[in-house]
């Protein structure tokens, strides 16, 4: 207490504001005064603060309201909608993330009717959304609303057509193809909703679209308008669409107008909109910042000449996603097999022309280095030191063979061929206990360790097999098989993931379809040394038919005391006793997401687990149990602790069942669409998009 009072306020900063106002404040005069002082109380942050209820949010917006001037409330789906109620109180806000929450036409009306100062919103749009309830006060303070994000769960506009101001738009498509009901939607808006979008300000159009054709029609009566006067302001263009979206007439139109009359900064497109057409060499970029051509045919050679321009203009660029372009690093895509060799001298022009990049993605393609023509892909991208995010295929980071035929051995000693030697006792670890001291010794002169010497401060690193496919698609039934990893990838094993270790500030880790992991013993290495550990990803790490490195695993756990996220899709998981016991150990983890084809599950270890760990507010898991022992579960754990947990989530299911895509539509999007549903996120949309 006798610290600076602006050390003091530099240390409340990391405490959530409404511990700030309902408990610290009460502590004594000194911290009274502070926690009220504007640096803590103009910006408020609910999002993810899942302790919070109705009466809490009641009594902060009673004793800070007036001061609030942003408050983000995204994500908060287990707060009642009359809550919105209180937000009232915060008449002088200007920033308002309502994202996920229970919101109807009314309560907007009426909230957004005492908000004369807001300037930037963010909405969901849900069936029963009626824009001609909406008040004349509450579309003049629409009116003057800057930037809007607009998740639709439903055919509309939405506010659009109030925001006469609009600088900048985003746009997330939700609308499923089928009602509850079984009932096929239109994409068609109804009768009196067809007023026109005002863009003539706009700087940013953002479109992010889930599968279905529904989406797809009803972003075309958004970008219809575009395309009759394209705003002379717009700087960034972003379409991110799944799958095929066929250009139209339209669309065309808006393209061709783009390159008439803009300068971007930012662009993305879906696939089919660039593929065999010359859009790119008539579109003018000013100071790029993001581009993104994932699952683009975009070749090497186009990519240097109309992108990069020689290295010019690129200097500005932070943000690449390359994600399945499989001919971007190759000159000539016309007679290239996907699996052939890059050529290694377009990689060196995009490192030496885009030096800045601090987020790269280049997964789901075979970007296989050569043995005799340049240098590795591993040793260019390590020129790259500002990288703070990043993604790779497996089979890219492999030394250069001189046999794909045969993987080399892995250097673990305690590893004997399969069907050969003593059997190994279930429960006793069967990685070599000095593995650390090993690989470091015979691993430290291979690319990939080179790679992540050079880049000691990247805070996530995705490492994804290029023909991995997640159990778990989004509006389809689980898949149940999985195509097998690339040869290439047959070398990458333990050796490789001990050697993610030396990154000291990592924060996110993904791993999919490792093939040649024995052991997992790397996994430990990763534990102990990677003490910011937030979020963990593994999906098929070795060999299918048996989890071979749950000992390790269990292991890494114990360390993991900062580990947030946890997702895990391997088949033949056993969520046992041992492992929820290891688990328990992740004192910090919220979010517990499993998925397992034949997986199997332990009942008092779950609840034990659950009764453990305190903060998990979210437990999804979709194993292969019958249905009856899946729904005793879930009951039993809503029943237990959802009193004193009032975001908590559970969905236990069986991974095969038919109705597997009715449970997911009801998971909130928050989750779903941050753990549950695997996705490669490294550049997936621009940084910084929403405040």
């Amino acid at each position: 207490m006798e610290f600076s009072d602006e050390i003091l306020l530099h240390i409340l900063s990391y405490v959530p504001c409404t511990d700030l106002v309902l408990n610290v404040r009460r502590t004594c005069r000194k911290l009274a005064t502070l926690c009220l002082d504007k640096s803590l109380t103009h910006m408020v942050l609910l999002h993810k603060e899942y302790q919070v209820n109705k009466d809490k949010v009641k009594q902060l917006m009673r004793g800070i309201g007036k001061e609030i001037h942003q408050l983000n409330m995204a994500g908060c789906y287990w707060l009642p909608s009359s809550t919105i109620d209180h937000v009232i109180r915060c008449k002088n806000l200007v920033k308002l993330n309502l994202s996920g929450c229970h919101l109807t036409s009314l309560r907007l009306s009426k909230m957004l009717s005492a908000l004369q100062h807001l300037r930037s919103l963010a909405i969901d749009v849900n069936p029963g959304f009626d824009a001609s309830q909406l008040s004349s006060e509450c579309k003049a303070t629409l009116s003057r609303v800057l930037e809007l994000k607009q998740t639709l769960y439903t055919p509309s506009y939405g506010v659009v057509p109030c925001c006469t101001s609009l600088e900048k738009l985003l746009l997330y498509f939700e609308i499923l193809d089928r009602s509850r009901e079984g009932f096929i939607l239109s994409g068609q808006l109804m009768v009196g909703e067809s007023n026109v979008p005002h863009y003539q300000n706009l700087r940013v159009f953002y479109a992010r679209l889930a599968p279905g054709y529904v989406n797809q029609e009803v972003v075309r009566l958004y970008l219809a308008v575009l395309s009759d006067r394209t705003p002379e302001n717009l700087h960034a263009f972003l379409i991110s669409a799944p799958g095929s979206f066929a250009e139209s007439g339209t669309t065309k139109n808006l393209l061709d107008s783009m390159a008439r009359n803009v300068c971007l900064d930012a662009l993305q497109l879906p696939k089919s909109w660039i593929n065999g057409s010359g859009l790119l060499q008539h579109l003018k970029f000013n100071n790029p910042f993001y581009f993104s051509f994932s699952r683009c045919t975009l070749s090497g050679g186009h990519l240097i000449l109309r992108v990069i321009n020689g290295g010019k203009d690129l200097k500005s660029l932070t943000s690449l996603n390359l994600s399945g372009c499989i001919h971007c690093l190759s000159s000539d895509s016309l007679f290239r097999k996907a699996e052939d060799d890059i050529d290694s001298s377009i990689l060196e022009s995009l490192v030496v022309s885009c030096c800045n990049l601090r987020h790269l993605n280049l997964s789901a393609a075979h970007h296989h280095s050569s043995e005799s023509l340049g240098k590795h892909l591993c040793q260019l991208l390590a020129r790259l030191r500002h990288l703070l995010s990043l993604a790779l295929s497996v089979c890219s980071i492999t030394d250069v063979p001189t046999n794909t035929d045969k993987p080399p051995v892995q250097s673990v000693t305690n590893v004997v061929p399969p069907g050969l030697g003593k059997k190994i006792r279930i429960g006793v670890p069967t990685y070599a206990k000095n593995f650390l001291e090993q690989s470091n010794q015979t691993s430290q002169s291979s690319v990939f360790w080179t790679l992540l010497e050079n880049l000691l401060f990247l805070k996530t690193l995705e490492l994804i097999g290029s023909s991995f496919s997640s159990a778990m698609p989004r509006n389809e039934p689980a898949i149940r098989n999985s195509l097998p990893a690339c040869s290439r990838a047959q070398s990458v094993g333990d050796s490789e993931v001990a050697a993610i270790g030396q990154l000291t500030f990592l924060q996110n880790l993904t791993l999919a379809q490792l093939p040649n992991i024995l052991t997992g013993a790397g996994l430990v290495s990763i534990g102990l040394q990677c003490q910011h550990l937030r979020t963990l990803s593994l999906a098929n790490l070795g060999m299918m038919g048996k989890v071979v490195y749950m000992s390790a695993l269990m292991d890494m756990l114990k360390h993991c005391k900062c580990l947030r996220d946890l997702r895990l899709e391997q088949p033949y998981f056993s969520a046992n006793t041992q492992f929820f016991q290891a688990l328990s150990h992740c004192s910090s983890l919220q979010r517990l997401c499993i998925i397992s084809r034949s997986g199997t599950l332990q009942f008092d270890a779950v609840m034990s687990f659950m009764a453990n760990c305190l903060e998990v507010i979210m437990c999804h898991m979709f194993m292969g149990e019958t249905l009856t022992v899946c729904k005793n579960l879930q009951q039993s754990i809503l029943r237990s602790f959802q009193a004193d947990r009032p975001a908590l989530n559970v969905i236990i299911f069986p991974l095969l069942h038919e109705d597997l895509t009715e449970v997911i539509r009801d998971v909130p999007m928050m989750h779903l669409d941050e753990i549950t549903l695997f996705k490669s996120r490294v550049a997936e949309e621009p940084p910084n998009l929403w405040w």
